[in-house]
């Protein structure tokens, strides 16, 4: 029996435990890798059957130098790793994971917005600065009745906002492509960007990195914002202008940040929002838990059993196009998903 060849091309795991749970069970040897350059990715994949990729470029260079490649899976959500113009002229399925952690960003988002409108940390340096008074907090506002603007509306900003309206919290919603009837459904009024960044309180940016999205929040943006407005990113940091962000925290346009992600990661050592008092940063962790890093692991995985070993389109393709250039059966094999609740 033919013995796939799959290539992780880059982790940053203790091990691939996950991983090796999937691919045991089939006909596949895993070559784990630590590549960092499109040389090195070429080097150790040109004559691999399948990739599971965390942060190695996968260019059209690269592709097109892949020559038996029918499948690559990327750890997490964002597919910005991959050309996918040219994996879908070469005829390989790209397919990420992008429903591992949903609650696990949600709960972060709602950490963010409790954590900045309680002072949370303000007060906690204080007490820790010996400093027992609750002065230093002031002002703090009542969370209740502000209005949450949500940036894109699909599965996570959809359970922060559940979480939210309980605490008395209204949401509106910039999505273009969401129906306004299903939205209208979840009590929650689709808006133009403009009317969101005049209207909310609190802003939080759910959007993918696209190059359609890339600096959707900039300096105009920031100029419609309220002067007490909260944003908050967990999405991906260039979806706001940085440059535009800073200068909007540095003249008080707007009141303050609490961000998840920043535009370079991991954030340079004289990056100004590290000295600001207005801004809460944490290192990109929203997506992260046991539970959650287990799911996106072996999910990845599973992507790449769906084409080799079944023979279908992996359960979350992303570049649908692929269909039009080559024949797989439609995915079926949900079981093997379900049995990942941990």
């Amino acid at each position: 029996m033919k013995k796939w060849k799959v290539v992780v091309t880059d982790w940053e795991y203790a091990d691939l435990r996950y991983e090796e749970e999937i691919f045991d069970k089939e006909p596949i040897e895993l070559i784990p890798m630590q590549c960092r350059t499109e040389e090195e990715v070429i080097a150790a994949c040109r004559d691999a059957d399948g990739l599971i990729n965390q942060y190695a470029p996968l260019s059209r260079r690269v592709i097109e130098q892949l020559e038996n490649c029918k499948v690559i899976t990327r750890y997490g959500v964002g597919v910005n790793t991959v050309d996918l113009l040219a994996a879908t002229e070469k005829g390989i399925c790209v397919a990420n994971v992008p429903d591992y952690c949903l609650d696990e960003v949600a709960d972060h988002a709602l950490a963010l917005l409790l954590s900045w409108t309680r002072k949370i940390t303000v007060a906690n340096q204080a007490v820790k600065n010996g400093v027992w008074d609750f002065k230093v907090t002031q002002p703090i506002h009542r969370l209740r009745g502000k209005v949450l603007g949500l940036v894109g509306f699909g599965k996570i900003p959809q359970s922060l906002q559940l979480k939210t309206a309980p605490l008395g919290l209204q949401a509106i919603a910039y999505d273009p492509f969401f129906p306004e009837e299903l939205a209208a459904q979840r009590g929650v009024e689709l808006v133009s960007l403009e009317e969101l960044c005049r209207r909310a309180d609190i802003i939080s940016v759910h959007a993918p990195l696209t190059d359609e999205t890339k600096g959707l929040l900039g300096a105009e943006q920031f100029e419609w914002m309220k002067d007490s407005a909260l944003i908050i990113n967990t999405s991906r940091g260039p979806v706001i202008d940085e440059n535009a962000l800073l200068s909007a925290l540095q003249t008080g346009r707007i009141a303050g940040a609490a961000l998840d992600v920043v535009e370079y990661e991991p954030i340079q050592p004289d990056n100004p929002l590290l000295t600001m008092e207005n801004v809460i940063l944490t290192p990109h962790v929203a997506w992260y838990s046991e539970q959650a890093a287990a799911e996106m692991r072996a999910k990845a995985a599973l992507g790449v059993v769906d084409v080799l070993i079944h023979g279908e389109y992996p359960k979350y393709l992303v570049n649908k196009e692929v269909e039009a250039r080559i024949r797989l059966q439609q995915f079926q094999t949900e079981q093997a998903y379900g049995a990942l609740a941990r």
